[in-house]
């Protein structure tokens, strides 16, 4: 810890290298609802007397079986001792932030490249020659000997790829959002909590890992500054406009699966512009993405989501510009209420989360926060952030770094200890729940109840309207609002259970 000479004198933690394990949502229930009606699958318990099959021999489940968990909440600093023999990982979307992944997991077999794009497959492929290629993920989920699979494609596929792999007996790593609909995130926990202990899961939200977020949490639960009674996410992004809405008609590139990237989406014809640019592009339509508050509100409202062990929120309401039906907005001001959690602690009282985004949201979020904080800090230095109001002042973080609010309080009280033991590393926490059967940081049962929050303001956004949520499905009444809950998918792409 340091108290910082700049100008505002920040009360800052400085961001160490060092990981931390397991994420401490420990009271994260396992909820079940026939909201939406899913297909059950289970996995089969291991007979006596069998032959021990390869997953056997990577997770030690012949031998240790449920009792090799890394529980929720135990931060262990001496995590069960994994396997050294490689997983078979096919990597389906292997440019851009699948690049990225691809290097996180290089240390073990890379069996399987896929990709719609040649190209993409080519530039990688000099590393690992002895790599498979694909180009159409249903091939790769079906094929026995993959044991894993990590998912960096276009948004509306991330579920039902994910979905797909988990009922094939395949580990999952997804890039965030896991879901591009809040039926599928629905759905997505569903199956990933029927495969506890058996199957490894995580989401792409490595800041999860990092020492910050981790000192944030801390200090927000030890009751420094009282009960938090709401939590402000921001983002500076926003959207650009998307014109026009339909492109015209192009030859198909060379060595790109057009039909293979349009997926579950309505057919159209080919034009390079609904893709290239990558997330930034297709992420601004409704058809492929989920706009800001669903691609970065997976890391930053993670953090109150995490810090303040957030459940189903009881209302959602969404302010912005005129809804477009192609494209996301520009800029948001979402707020969810949450009511009190039932365990003790300052962060679980009544809170509400709110949401900003883009231009007008920056301005939104300086207004109802800056003259709390004073001359402390300048929120509009902060492109990212979160603030944790409480009942005796306010903690700001961001990726880097904190801020405890007012300094004069505070910038002498001691800091609460250090809970969680050292991480072995994002990618490194899935490898190892997938050798010994354990719960990676951010697994789908945690990270798919944070997406299907999340996108439920994009749901009120769409209505137009502020949602009253279902105590028991955690769902909105509004009959209206239903429709867009779920999506129709093409022939050929349709989901069991949606």
């Amino acid at each position: 810890m340091r108290e910082s000479s700049e100008k505002n004198r920040l009360i800052e933690f400085e961001n160490a290298s060092a990981f931390v394990i397991h994420c401490g949502y420990n009271n994260i229930p396992a909820f079940r609802t026939p909201a939406f009606h899913t297909a059950s699958f289970t996995m089969p318990a291991l007979p006596r007397f069998r032959r021990l099959t390869r997953r056997d021999m990577l997770t030690g489940s012949f031998a240790v079986g449920a009792s090799a968990l890394l529980l929720r909440g135990v931060h262990s600093a001496e995590p069960a001792a994994p396997t050294k023999e490689k997983l078979r990982l096919a990597i389906i979307g292997v440019g851009g932030r699948g690049g990225a992944n691809l290097n996180g997991v290089a240390g073990e077999q890379i069996d399987a490249l896929c990709d719609v794009n040649s190209t993409a497959i080519t530039a990688v492929k000099s590393r690992f020659k002895d790599a498979r290629e694909f180009h159409d993920w249903r091939e790769v989920v079906a094929d026995p000997r993959i044991d894993g699979v990590v998912i960096s494609t276009a948004d509306h596929h991330h579920a039902p790829a994910s979905l797909a792999a988990m009922r094939a007996g395949k580990h999952v790593y997804c890039e965030k959002p896991l879901a591009h609909t809040v039926a599928e995130a629905r759905l997505m926990q569903d199956v990933a909590r029927e495969q506890r202990g058996k199957l490894a899961t995580q989401m792409g939200t490595q800041i999860h890992a990092t020492d910050n977020y981790r000192r944030v949490v801390e200090l927000v639960r030890s009751g420094m500054i009282g009960s938090i009674r709401e939590a402000h996410v921001w983002c500076s992004r926003g959207i650009n406009p998307v014109k026009p809405a339909v492109l015209d008609a192009e030859q198909v590139a060379a060595g790109f699966a057009w039909d293979v990237w349009l997926g579950p989406a309505a057919d159209r014809p080919f034009n390079k512009n609904y893709y290239s640019g990558g997330n930034l592009n297709w992420n601004r339509r409704w058809e492929f993405g989920n706009g800001v508050l669903g691609d970065m509100g997976s890391h930053l409202i993670d953090l109150p989501f995490w810090a303040l062990d957030l459940r189903r929120a009881s209302s959602v309401a969404s302010e912005g510009p005129a809804v477009d039906e192609i494209a996301c907005p520009p800029w948001q001001q979402v707020t969810w209420e949450h009511a009190a959690r039932p365990e003790a602690g300052p962060h679980h009282a009544k809170c509400k989360v709110v949401w900003y985004h883009g231009d007008e949201g920056m301005k939104r979020k300086s207004a109802a926060l800056q003259s709390q904080l004073g001359e402390d800090t300048d929120l509009t230095k902060w492109s990212n952030g979160i603030a944790f109001v409480g009942e005796n002042g306010i903690i700001v973080a961001d990726y880097n770094k904190i801020v405890v609010s007012p300094i004069a309080t505070y910038k002498d009280r001691p800091r609460p200890e250090q809970t969680f033991a050292k991480s072995l590393g994002h990618y490194a926490e899935w490898l190892h729940a997938a050798k010994t059967g354990g719960q990676a940081l951010c697994d789908f049962e945690y990270s798919g109840a944070l997406i299907e929050h999340n996108l439920l303001g994009n749901v009120a956004h769409r209505c137009g309207k502020a949602l009253t949520l279902d105590a028991t499905t955690g769902l909105p009444t509004d009959a209206e609002a239903k429709k867009y809950l779920s999506k129709s998918y093409r022939e050929g792409w349709k989901v069991a259970g949606l």
